[in-house]
């Protein structure tokens, strides 16, 4: 009996009934452990996914979609990876809710990954994502610290070296398609040196712009180009109408000149020709020839005149008689 309890008193019992009665209280004490074995022994895996099974730590084992049982109280540990599902990471944006009018935010982070140099020295904002799919769940979770910042270091570094590449021009407007596709290779080839698990599926740029304060000088560069272009192309057509305008009179004339040549030529021979055949006569028959010459003249000179004297060779005193018709018609 201890010193501060009178004689003849009993000590009173706090504790709950249950635990008055140690059978009843081990009872429930079982009832528990079996209910959270219960509860802890299976585990279903989505369609989707596949289970990765650790014990005390260790891979044991990987499981397909469905319904499957381990050991409870903790001793297994069940990681779902979704292998079949079209993972994707954003870059220079982030989404802040998805839908018919999607809203996105920009982070000092994302500001920084989306700015970055040109080939032509210039600064440009591109935005891009990167779809991907787990193609290893064991290299995914175990070879690998962090796997996504891995993939976001790689998919940074390939994009700024394929800008790089590319002036601004190219950048915003024609260049799209070609830096996508150089980009989503040299991603592969990053991807395939670190075997980090998974495989890429598209990288897709999209946006492409300059920063804030450079877009009204852009825009005055657009417009100056589009006002050379609208130049150019009403010079294209005044060319049109003028050039092959000239080109038909100066085919015109040539034709002209080489079509005069050809008769001169043709004449000249013509001429040559005569002129050699009248030369083989002479020689045969001189009177004669020079005859019927005088007399081919005469025929061209004489009706040209309008009035003709036929005088005799021992005619004389004829000169003063030549004025008469004049004077009569006066």
């Amino acid at each position: 009996m201890s010193s501060y309890e009178r004689p003849g008193t009993e000590v009173p019992n706090n504790f709950p009934p249950i635990f008055q009665d140690p059978k009843r209280f081990f009872g429930i004490v079982l009832a528990g452990l079996a209910f959270i074995a219960a509860s802890t022994i299976y585990f279903q895996v989505e369609a989707d996914s596949v289970g990765v099974v650790m014990r005390f730590g260790k891979h044991i084992e990987t499981t397909k979609p469905g319904l499957h049982f381990k050991l409870p109280f903790g001793i297994d540990r069940v990681l779902m990876v979704p292998v079949d599902r079209q993972l994707k990471m954003e870059f220079g944006f982030e989404t802040v809710s998805s839908g018919v009018q999607s809203q996105f935010r920009r982070s000092q982070q994302s500001q920084a990954e989306a700015e970055m140099l040109t080939g032509d020295l210039n600064v440009g904002v591109v935005e891009w994502i990167v779809q991907y799919k787990i193609d290893s769940p064991e290299k995914f979770l175990f070879e690998f610290r962090d796997v996504d910042t891995t993939l976001r270091l790689m998919a940074e570094a390939a994009m700024r070296s394929v800008v790089g590449d590319h002036s601004i021009d190219e950048l915003i407007t024609s260049g799209r398609e070609n830096i996508e596709r150089n980009a989503m290779t040299q991603l592969r080839h990053l991807n395939e040196v670190y075997d980090t698990g998974i495989r890429i599926v598209q990288l897709k740029l999209q946006d492409a712009n300059v920063p804030d304060p450079v877009k009204p000088a852009l825009r005055e560069v657009e417009e100056a180009k589009q006002e050379k272009e609208r130049r150019i192309n009403e010079a294209q057509a005044d060319y049109q109408k003028v050039i092959p305008a000239a080109r038909g009179l100066a085919d015109e004339a040539i034709a002209k000149a080489k079509g005069y040549a050809i008769e001169r030529t043709n004449e000249a021979r013509g001429d040559a020709d005569r002129f050699t055949a009248l030369q083989k006569e002479y020689r045969k028959a001189p009177r004669v020839t020079r005859t019927r010459l005088y007399l081919e003249s005469m025929n061209d000179v004489l009706p040209k005149l309008k009035s003709k004297i036929l005088v005799d060779a021992s005619s004389s005193g004829l000169l003063p008689l030549l004025h008469l018709g004049k004077e009569k018609a006066q």
